[in-house]
């Protein structure tokens, strides 16, 4: 290790904090991802001063559906048990809690539950183009389902959604034909289900502290501060 010694008459530059890395832990299916991530960015926003690692990892709450998918009334029935009143009471919520963030959540839109494995493995290889690219398209897809309808495990729309945000078209159809990255995935999921992540959004900082669920951006800010002013103390 190098030691570092000030010249006379200077002052040391202070160090820049090291990012915060965050884990986003969801799936394209799941609506309370869609305000989870957008009340993350707000709350990201109104904290310039945090800087942070943003990492997408992926979750399917369905993984043995089907590629024909699954209509969503009998899906939910099926799975939660839920009546018609009371899924209305959480589309209703939903949309709401959707507005505050400046989610768009369409009444009628998600017909059909589908299979978003394909949308993982695009996901993973965005990541590998740049978090950037990787957090466009996640978002991009969460509004290609929950705002207009559109099947997020169908090639043809995951390919024109890729093309919306700039990615290169031709190497994700590439990457869709050959299967590619269905390993990453995998193991990507088992690590989480291993640490014990059974429901999302997830939101995993510094691989240590965890935000379960669509919180408000008012959670995140305080959880972030809080966590940021730890990791610069002495």
């Amino acid at each position: 290790m190098n030691d570092t010694t000030a010249t006379p008459g200077t002052t040391a530059a202070p160090s820049t904090p090291a990012p915060l890395r965050i884990d986003f832990v969801s799936d394209v299916a799941c609506p309370w991802c869609a305000v989870g991530l957008k009340s993350l960015e707000t709350a990201l926003k109104r904290l310039p001063d945090i800087a942070v690692d943003l990492h997408f990892q992926p979750f399917e709450l369905n993984p043995q559906m089907p590629p024909e998918g699954e209509d969503i009334e009998e899906h939910l029935t099926r799975k939660y048990r839920s009546t018609t009143e009371q899924r209305q009471q959480i589309r209703e919520h939903l949309r709401q809690r959707g507005a505050e963030v400046g989610f768009t959540f369409t009444e009628g839109a998600r017909s059909r539950i589908w299979n978003t494995f394909d949308a993982h493995r695009l996901l993973h290889w965005a990541g590998l183009q740049s978090a950037r690219a990787q957090h466009d398209l996640k978002l991009a897809l969460l509004t290609a389902y929950h705002t207009h309808g559109k099947n997020p495990g169908d090639r043809e729309v995951l390919l024109h959604t890729i093309g919306e945000i700039g990615l290169d078209k031709a190497e994700a159809a590439r990457v869709l034909d050959s299967g590619e990255y269905t390993e990453d995935v995998r193991d990507a999921e088992s690590l989480w289900l291993g640490r014990g992540i059974s429901s999302v959004p997830a939101v995993v900082i510094n691989e240590r502290y965890m935000i379960q669920g669509g919180q408000p951006p008012e959670a995140f800010e305080q959880a972030l501060r809080q966590i940021a002013a730890e990791q610069a103390a002495p």
